[in-house]
């Protein structure tokens, strides 16, 4: 196996009470953006590429040298001060102009010790791309929660974590972080660096974390069963709900069914009879009662 690093998309929303969020953050994991100055030496970084740097050589504007000059030493200074590890690029397409102007990025970024990745959203890249990645030792970022395989040889592996949800609304079942830490435990990674992005990152990044280390999975709360699907729902669902409007803001969450068991909600709430429900007390008490009468000798 070769070296793996997991982290998370950010800090921002990493709230501990008396200390800083990066500080606090910089204690559990160990690569993202941030100020070298109050990290430990152990704290990896790699950074996001500035859009206006990307559209100034991939866009379809006319381009101002005199600002992409700035932007691109901007982003050189921030990698040397940090030790940046990677800086990553996104790109929404692979065309024609884009492919150029990645290949004149290539050309003017200097930064020894920071390995740039690409990753193109919304399309497959073309050869043509994969070819400059190659010639210039770039790594292919890909999120492999979603079966993504990177398409150049680079020793590296980077993987942006959004997960199978809407946009990053989703969080990781047990099985799905099994199936992370194998794939990004491939012989042919030298390195991996796991950077989630859903909305539960902090704790799905801690709960690999834990599974790495100790071979098992963290509770996700004190509750378990039709408590702790009560406890889900009060975090942020706004009633009355319909049983469909419960399934779509609430059945992508993750609840402990058993103290080893994750559940998804939507397991549960797709049961639910076809009606309004004005709480969580309610969702849970009507699920209560459809267990019972389906345990009970008929």
């Amino acid at each position: 196996m070769g070296l793996l690093r997991v982290g998370a998309g950010g800090w921002a929303y990493f709230l501990i009470p008396h200390e800083g969020s990066l500080r606090a953050y910089s204690k559990g994991f160990r690569t993202l953006l941030g100020w070298k100055r109050i990290v430990p030496t152990s704290f990896e970084f790699s950074v996001r590429c500035n859009r206006k740097l990307v559209d100034h050589y991939c866009g379809n504007k006319l381009v101002d040298d005199e600002k992409r000059e700035m932007f691109l030493e901007s982003v050189q200074r921030t990698c040397k001060i940090l030790e940046a590890t990677v800086l990553t690029v996104l790109l929404h397409d692979s065309g024609v102009r884009t492919v150029s102007g990645l290949e004149r990025f290539f050309s003017d970024f200097h930064s020894k010790a920071t390995r740039v990745a690409v990753e193109v959203r919304g399309s497959a890249p073309t050869s043509e791309l994969l070819e400059i990645l190659e010639r210039n030792d770039a790594i292919h970022c890909v999120d492999i929660s979603r079966d993504e395989e990177p398409m150049v040889e680079s020793g590296i592996l980077y993987t942006r974590l959004f997960g199978k949800g809407e946009e990053n609304i989703y969080e990781f079942d047990d099985h799905e972080l099994k199936q992370i830490a194998e794939k990004a435990s491939n012989p042919r990674f030298e390195k991996s660096i796991l950077a989630f992005h859903g909305v539960r990152m902090y704790r799905d990044a801690a709960r690999l974390k834990t599974f790495l280390a100790t071979g098992k999975f963290q509770k996700l709360s004190n509750y378990t069963g039709l408590d702790a699907l009560e406890k889900i729902l009060k975090e942020d669902a706004t009633f009355p709900l319909t049983k469909s409007e419960l399934l779509n803001s609430q059945g992508w969450k993750l609840f402990d069914q058993t103290n080893d068991r994750r559940t998804r909600a939507e397991e549960f709430l797709e049961k639910l009879p076809e009606t309004t429900y004005l709480s969580a007390r309610m969702v849970r008490d009507r699920l209560e009662r459809m267990i019972n009468q389906s345990s009970s000798p008929s």
